[in-house]
């Protein structure tokens, strides 16, 4: 029986149907505007369009239970979304009102949650007992899968190392605190180190490309990414010790984090004589997203 997932996007709201049995592609797939300007209630009404869609291309009747991803995530005492960057749908009982709406249950997530679920299920985590799937790119997220199951935590942010405090660092965060892991080596906090070290104002790519030809400054950035994501990872490894962790995202695309150079700065900071943790390229892409969600509604 075919699984259906909605990823709610800033900008985008996608649908997918999936068999998990064929984790490579989905059966159906579209994608409508978000247009959070226009409101919550206009939001909740694009979420049900896309559902409709997919009972017209399918052929099918919607399930008793959709997966929907989201930016935030839900407060379990109040069932109302937090911490969502469209900040229209902040403090509203979004699962329930989805529920109404949809006429079915609308199981919600947190969109790096997702992710990391359909990486550690049919991804390149599968097989696996414990993966902590991770986003470096914009921001800095990720989340906890153990034997399949997403594990969301008491107050709905588990997996929310982004905005773990980092010894030393005082730049400020979103979120109103200062030395986040978000703060220190996502995309755009590396590409604001380089600047502030005397550089141009360059996209990461290119600084990469500078300090594979030998800038000194382009190198020390990228030193930066090694030492502070070694730290940062280790704690999560001396809690969790996970069999592997996914990384994703743009800054995750980087070969250096998949060197033996970052395994020895985790293994600095890990509370073992030896580091046997997997650091896994993704598989899904961006697929990630909406198959994480599908998968919600498995039962």
């Amino acid at each position: 029986m075919a699984l259906w997932g909605i990823d709610l996007g800033g900008t985008k709201i996608e649908g997918a149907m999936i068999d998990p049995a064929r984790p490579g592609e989905a059966l159906h797939r579209l994608r409508v505007p978000t247009e959070s300007a226009k409101g919550y209630e206009h939001v909740v009404s694009q979420i049900e369009l896309v559902v409709s869609e997919l009972e017209r291309v399918s052929g099918q009747r919607r399930p008793a239970k959709i997966g929907i991803g989201t930016p935030g995530a839900t407060e379990p005492s109040t069932g109302r979304l937090k911490n969502s960057n469209t900040t229209c749908l902040n403090g509203r009982p979004l699962a329930a009102d989805l529920s109404a709406k949809l006429g079915v249950r609308a199981s919600l997530a947190n969109d790096a949650n997702c992710c990391a679920l359909a990486e550690a299920t049919l991804g390149a985590g599968r097989g696996r007992s414990v993966v902590f799937g991770v986003i470096v790119g914009t921001g800095v997220g990720g989340g906890i899968v153990v034997n399949a199951r997403l594990i969301d935590g008491r107050h709905g942010i588990a997996g929310e190392w982004g905005h773990n405090p980092m010894r030393g660092e005082t730049a400020r965060c979103y979120c109103g605190r200062t030395g986040c892991v978000e703060t220190v080596f996502s995309g755009p906090a590396l590409e604001r180190f380089y600047q502030d070290s005397g550089g141009e104002a360059l996209r990461l790519p290119e600084i990469v490309r500078r300090a594979d030809a030998g800038e000194l400054r382009a190198t020390a950035t990228l030193d930066r990414l090694v030492e502070k994501f070694g730290e940062a990872i280790a704690a999560v490894i001396n809690l969790l010790d996970p069999d592997a962790v996914v990384i994703g995202g743009g800054v995750g695309n980087l070969d250096l984090l998949y060197t033996e150079r970052t395994r020895q700065a985790v293994l600095a900071h890990v509370f073992n004589p030896e580091l046997q943790t997997e650091f896994l390229r993704p598989q899904l892409g961006d697929s990630a997203g909406v198959f994480g969600a599908a998968m919600l509604g498995a039962d």
